[in-house]
């Protein structure tokens, strides 16, 4: 989810252009002067930053030009551009070595730089490498072949301007329709953009068109992957690894997508092939890691954690692993070490923010609360400078919803959709419960646990259809437009879609918090599924999402305005569901669970048509792979201390309060 962008550019693009434009006419010093003023007021930005460098190398001050790409790496380490500029100071300087080891960052992070290609191949020769030099050669001859709107469409895309990317392709696409490679960057501009379904279209026709191209069939599995279409993406990676079955990154993606589908022993089994011959990367310790954990073997997880940690000193992901499990507790040496990296201004971004994120849970477990506080406060900070984010197309929409469905729009389509009572959806925030209601659910013989399934958003971005306006999107207005045929249908494809996480059992749960928006639609489509609404006490809930590091999306999480603002608009949605559907949505508060287990292990299986069962009562001792942050603490007996943890960090949450309004005292 992105913010909406003002039209036109901003005072500061205008002068970077400016500046850039002077440059290019080879005015270096002038050019210098001006990206000097504007770097007083955005001392981080990166295209200012590199600009300075630029000058600085052709005024033959390669020391200062050097210092100023070593600033821009700590704030923009994966831009690819300025370890090719690095690569030029190290040659004016005659360091063929260093100059080398730059290109190759450069090209590894952005294959479409012709000019690093270039060089690596004069570099190669001269240090006698022959073969090295042949390879780069090849990848001289590549570029100069692609088209240049595509070939900078390419470099821009990896280097993070989506926008820049989108706006030199797509009319070129639109004069060469057919040419392969501009689909393939309008696809991956398609995945930036959350658009998989774009993405999942334009990667199927390339491989019509080109079968044998693999890199293509490579982001078409991804592709699938993103749409939770594990299965379909296997089958592209098998076709993949026929053809090289070493192959690295097809093997990694396999192994990623045997997780997707469940076959975590199988992913296991993968990855710790990867691992034998590459024991010194931290990631592939880290995906054994995840494995282990999720199957339920926490020791062997944990030491897979420090394994990762061991292997790359300030691995922030990690330590935050490990505080993630909820049950961890830190050495004081961790804790030093975690600290010290924290600290260290050559710290990456992303390593930085999982630091402050694990510090916190730290702190908080040995009551060192101001101090947890202040290191979460950062973290969310950190994690929200990343992306630009606005709910507002969160808060039109649930509008939207509430002006469209109607207790006469659902009258008018009663009878509509597929009847099969199969799924149970839970539903709301994340940390509010979701978790324990579902372990309790799947601890039932008849009942099938499996995961925060992507179908049902997946759907509604099928049904915005290609071209989305942020500001005027079709779904949901379009299900008034629906023939009750294609109610049907979306139900049916459903059950189809959702049965390869199946095992045979009568019911299954589908866990995704945010289908709190999608309610109407999927009493449109499975009028017979049931709906629990995971409720926990405003505060507590908005809280604990401040403290967690997600893996991905919930993106509103990041700051206390906007979670607010999403438990106001989930509160206000979930009542017009209740008023509109009365009686089809169960709501079950968290605290009441925790206060009265079993009254409450009944009323849910009353609610769902199933038996009681004295296994969910005792829902700890059930052996199932749990996937999401609460995995630790459903595999132990409920207890009462974690309700009010919150409330160690009251004398800081005065905006959540204000935030929140009247909802914070309910």
């Amino acid at each position: 989810m992105s913010a909406e962008r003002a039209e036109g550019p901003s005072p500061i693009e205008s002068e970077v252009a400016r500046i850039r434009a002077t440059l290019e006419r080879g005015e270096f010093a002038p050019a210098l002067a001006a990206a000097e003023a504007l770097h007083d007021k955005v001392p981080e930005n990166r295209d200012v930053n590199y600009m300075r460098a630029v000058c600085l190398r052709y005024l033959q001050r390669i020391p200062e030009a050097l210092a100023v790409l070593d600033t821009l790496q700590k704030t923009h380490p994966g831009f690819s551009r300025l370890f090719q500029e690095r690569g030029h100071c190290y040659v004016v300087q005659r360091d063929a070595p260093r100059a080398i080891e730059a290109y190759q960052q450069a090209v590894n992070r952005n294959p479409a730089l012709p000019a690093s290609w270039s060089k690596l191949q004069t570099l190669y020769r001269m240090v006698g490498q022959p073969e090295n030099a042949a390879i780069a050669a090849e990848h001289v001859a590549v570029t100069s072949k692609l088209p240049p709107e595509v070939l900078t469409a390419t470099g821009l895309l990896a280097d993070g301007d989506v926008g820049e990317a989108e706006r030199i392709i797509r009319p070129y696409l639109l004069k060469h329709p057919t040419d392969v490679e501009a689909m393939r960057v309008l696809a991956k501009i398609a995945l930036e953009r959350d658009a998989v379904h774009d993405a999942d279209v334009l990667l199927e026709a390339v491989l019509e068109l080109a079968p044998d191209y693999r890199a293509a069939r490579l982001d078409y599995a991804r592709a699938l992957m993103a749409r939770h279409k594990y299965a379909l993406a296997l089958a592209q990676l098998e076709i993949l690894l026929k053809v090289e079955p070493d192959n690295r990154t097809y093997r990694t993606v396999h192994a990623t997508a045997c997780v997707g589908l469940g076959d975590h022993e199988r992913a296991l089994e993968l990855y710790r092939a990867l691992l034998a011959q590459s024991p010194d990367r931290p990631e592939l310790h880290l995906s054994v890691a995840h494995t282990l954990k999720t199957i339920g073997r926490r020791d062997e997880a944990i030491a897979a954690y420090r394994a990762a940690a061991s292997a790359r000193a300030d691995y922030g992901d990690a330590y935050w692993s490990l505080a993630n499990l909820k049950t961890y507790r830190f050495t004081d040496a961790e804790l030093e070490a975690m600290r010290r990296h924290e600290a260290a201004p050559d710290t990456a971004l992303a390593d930085r923010y999982h630091l402050c994120f694990a510090l916190g849970k730290a702190l908080e477990d040995r009551g060192e609360y101001e101090a947890s506080f202040r290191f979460y406060e950062r973290g969310n900070a950190l994690k929200r400078s990343e992306f630009p984010y606005s709910l507002d197309h969160v808060a039109r929409s649930a509008e939207q919803m509430k002006t469209l469905c109607t207790r006469e729009f659902f009258a008018a389509r009663r009878g509509v959709g597929c009847l099969a009572p199969d799924p149970i959806f839970i539903v709301g925030l994340p940390r509010s419960g979701s978790t324990l209601l579902e372990q309790i659910l799947a601890s039932h013989s008849q009942v099938e646990g499996t995961m925060e399934l992507a179908e049902i958003p997946s759907y509604t971005v099928d049904l915005e259809g290609a071209n989305r306006d942020a500001t005027n999107r079709r779904y949901p207005g379009v299900l008034a437009e629906l023939p009750a045929a294609e109610f049907e249908r979306y139900g049916a494809r459903y059950l189809a879609d959702t049965r390869t996480y199946r095992s045979g059992k009568p019911f299954f749960i589908d866990k995704m918090p945010n289908n709190f928006r999608h309610v109407g639609f999927i009493h449109l489509i499975l009028p017979n599924a049931r709906i629990i609404d995971a409720r926990r006490e405003p505060m507590a809930c908005c809280f604990s999402n401040f403290k967690q590091l997600f893996a991905s999306g919930q993106e509103f999480t990041y700051s206390i305005e906007d979670i607010a603002r999403y438990y106001r608009t989930y509160v206000e949605l979930m009542a017009h569901w209740d008023a509109v559907l009365p009686g089809r949505v169960l709501r079950v508060q968290h605290e009441s669970v925790v206060e009265d287990l079993e009254g409450n292990v009944r009323r849910l299986l009353d609610y769902c048509g199933l038996e009681f069962e004295p296994a969910c009562l005792e829902f700890h001792k059930t052996e199932r792979s749990v996937r999401t942050a609460s995995s630790e603490q459903v595999r132990q007996p409920i207890f009462k201390e974690g309700l009010d943890q919150w409330r160690h960090y009251e004398p800081w949450l005065g905006p959540l309060r204000d935030a929140l309004g009247d909802l914070a005292g309910s």
